[in-house]
């Protein structure tokens, strides 16, 4: 996989926690019990997409403007995209991208369960 920074990228961000779901033996990354990226492995444990949750338009636009861009595998193909591990999809751009899906899922929850997922420093200064 070309984008070897993901792992540290992706758990560097607040409150994110990473799993293996062995059944599908994907390496997911969720913030508050919710995936919002994952690493889909083949037989091999090797990747093979990069799963990421983003609004419908912006994930139609891109799958039209870039091949390693496809619909979700294995996933709602309207919310979820999945990008080819060794793409051309440039690295800003991915980075960008597992950002928006980060956020789509917090965004998810109420105000409140928010702040009790990042902790009381979420409300700008423990307020």
């Amino acid at each position: 996989m070309r984008y070897t920074w993901l792992d540290d990228y992706l758990l560097q961000k607040e409150a994110v926690t990473k799993d293996l779901q062995p059944d599908w033996n994907w390496v997911r990354y969720k913030i508050g019990g919710k995936m919002f990226a994952a690493v889909c492995l083949n037989e091999k444990n090797e990747p093979y997409y990069i799963n990421l949750k983003l609004e419908p338009m912006e994930g139609e636009f891109l799958r039209g403007q870039y091949e390693d861009i496809v619909p979700g595998y294995y996933s709602n193909k309207v919310h979820w995209n999945s990008v080819k591990p060794d793409g051309e999809v440039p690295d800003d751009l991915l980075k960008d991208l597992l950002d928006k899906s980060y956020q789509l899922v917090l965004g998810g929850f109420s105000k409140k369960k928010q702040k009790e997922i990042l902790g009381p420093e979420a409300d700008g200064g423990g307020k």
